[in-house]
Parts: C-alpha cells; structure tokens; sequence
C-alpha cells in the first residue's frame, strides 16, 4: 500500500483512476489498483478508450462477433465501452458495498450530443440500462444544453458525473440542476438515497489559458501570477459547494435521503513542466472530494506526494484575491471560460470521431 496515497485518502480525498483498459481489467490491473493504491474510483472517456482500443487484442474477439452480426460502428463502440465499464463496475462492487458514494465507474454519453438536450437524455437512457450496475456513473456535459438532461437524468434515478465544469458560475448552475432532480425524483417517490452524482470541475485548463494571456500581456505584475488562476478556481468552486450544502434547499433534500454531490477535480495531470508534478492535488486536499488521476499523476504523488492538511477550505477570501489580481492585470475571465469550454466540447467531439476511426479499423480488420 502505498503510504502517501494512504494518507491522502485518510485526509478525505477520493482516489479515482482516470483510465479504464481490458487489459486492466483481465490482468487484473485495476483490481491490483484498488488494492495497493487506494484506488476506490474510474472515470473515462472517448479518448481513453480510443487509446485501449487500438493498442489492445483483447477486443478483436468481440469486435468479430459483432462484425458478424451486422452491427454498425456505432453498436459496435457501444458494446465494447459498456462491457468494460459493467466489468469494472464489478470490479469495484466491493468498495461500492463498504461505501456510501465511492466504488463508481463513470460512462460517458457521446460528445457529440453535447448541444443536444433530448439526445443526452436518450443517451444517458440507453447507458445506464446497458450497463445496468448500480455504482455506474453516466457522464453528462455542462454545457447549457447538458443542465437540463442533468436534472432529467437525476429526475429519472440515473446517477450522473457531471463533466466539463470550468467556472463557479456554470457549477453553481450545475448544483442547482442536480437539485432540482432530486426534488423531481422525490415528487416521483423514487429513493432518494440510490442516486449517485459527482460534479467534475476541470483545473489545469484553466492555467494552460490564463498562462498564455499572461504572458502575452508580459508585464511583471502579470507574470508574475502564473500557475494560480487553476487552484484559486477550485476553491472558489468549493466555496460555492459549501454554501449549497449549508442552504435549507439541500438540507431538506438531505432529510429525504439525499446524498451531496461531491466535487470531483478533473484534468489534475499537470501541462506546465515548471510545475511541480502533483500540485493539482497536493493543493486540493478536502475533505468529501474526489480526485480523478491519470496514472503518471498518481505514481508522482505515491513516489513524493505530500499531505498538507486541508488545503481548500476556508480559502475563499484568498483565492477571490487571485481573480481580483487577474482581472487587474487585464484577463477576461469570463472569456477564459467561454474559451476553454468551447475548447473542452471541441476536443471531446474530435476525441468520439478518433474513437469511431479506431473501432472501424478494428471492423475492417475483422471482416
């Protein structure tokens, strides 16, 4: 067991992989995973499983079968990322029993739908009913068109990851969109206590862009404020978390069984070389939240990670000081956010046709 992955579970951060593989799952990777790294979650996405598709034998089987039956590329892809996902679901049952919100696997409906209300909805539909595991998550954009498939799919019971969050704002929208379901689900009388949700907030996108403008603006005042825009984001969002689960909104919700919506940090693989290598994690220690790593991250943080104590809370004054400096020095914050969400839906869009290429080429190779 790793002794500094350890204790940053002890401090109350949930530790996710942000990978999923057959080759994980039949070697017993992930299982191994869950065992010596605290590993008690898995995120995916298009891009992941366009990676395993193309680099793993162990679908070609099941890719022949298809084939021979007459599925298109789109059956084809469906088959293959729910029945990784309903294995690794199993997987994680375990933690899933002995937990009140961890052990989950997360799917995520087609980028491509993105824009799409009622094609979210239908995708989200389809997903959770062939997985079919109660610790699956299904993946939901935070678009202005993904908030209400958020609120139609919680209303429903499907439990949801919402994905793609970049600003306090657009997650402030999202926590109301996940009680607004609820309050859906409970008019409907469903069991409030089975519905699952994380609110996955993107954090090195936001340095990626703010550095660049800062640099371009070039002054010392300006460069001088590099590396901070991402982690004062965070905690301004979490600031917005705890006024939420404070408002006698969600405490009503609560009384009925409800479980919080954590907040779940994305994209933590730092871009920048100049950063340390596990600061996107070391800096959003707390308690309640979850961590979704890329594997490189969560080997930097086991070999030199340090536990600092909680490092998110109580640092709203502080990380409003960081926006202030921002938007003194001349970043358009709002429009950093409108960019790197063009960008994020942009890039998972191009990521599902990289995923529709690699399966076709799988097809074509098994005709």
């Amino acid at each position: 067991m790793s002794d500094r992955l350890k204790a940053l579970a002890d401090a109350g951060v949930s530790i996710w992989l942000d990978d999923l593989s057959r080759e994980r799952i039949e070697s017993g990777n992930l299982a191994e995973l869950v065992e010596t790294r605290s590993v008690v979650g898995v995120t995916t996405n298009p891009t992941i499983f366009a990676s395993a598709i193309a680099d793993g034998e162990r679908y070609e089987d099941q890719v022949r079968g298809l084939v021979a039956d007459g599925a298109d590329v789109d059956k084809v892809i469906f088959e293959l990322i729910t029945e990784d996902v309903r294995n690794a679901c199993d997987i994680l049952k375990p933690v899933a029993d002995g937990s009140s919100s961890d052990g989950r696997v997360s799917i995520e409906v087609e980028p491509t739908l993105a824009n799409d209300t009622e094609g979210t909805i239908a995708s989200a539909q389809a997903l959770w009913k062939a997985v079919d595991r109660s610790n699956a998550l299904i993946k939901i954009p935070a678009t202005l068109e993904g908030l209400p498939a958020i609120t139609a799919a919680i209303a429903e019971g499907i439990s949801v990851n919402v994905t793609l969050i970049f600003s306090r704002e657009r997650y402030q929208a999202v926590m109301d969109a996940y009680l607004t379901g609820l309050e859906q689900a409970r008019e409907a009388g469903l069991d409030l206590a089975r519905i699952q949700s994380v609110a996955s907030f993107f954090v090195s996108r936001v340095d990626s862009e703010v550095d660049a403008r800062l640099e371009k603006i070039g002054t010392e005042e300006a460069t001088a404020l590099r590396g901070e825009a991402a982690v004062a984001n965070a905690r301004l969002a979490y600031a917005a978390f705890e006024d939420v689960v404070a408002s006698d909104r969600w405490k009503q919700l609560a009384e009925a069984g409800a479980k919080v919506q954590r907040p779940l940090w994305a994209s933590t693989g730092v871009k920048n070389p100049d950063y340390p290598d596990t600061l996107y994690v070391t800096q959003l220690v707390a308690d309640g939240t979850v961590n979704t790593m890329p594997e490189k991250t969560m080997d930097a943080f086991a070999d030199h990670g340090e536990v600092e104590g909680d490092t998110v809370s109580g640092r709203r004054e502080q990380a409003q000081a960081v926006f202030d400096r921002l938007e003194a020095v001349g970043v358009d914050l709002q429009d950093v956010f409108l960019a790197i969400e063009h960008e994020g839906v942009d890039k998972f869009k191009k990521s599902w046709t990289e995923l529709v290429e690699t399966v076709q080429g799988q097809m074509d190779g098994a005709k």
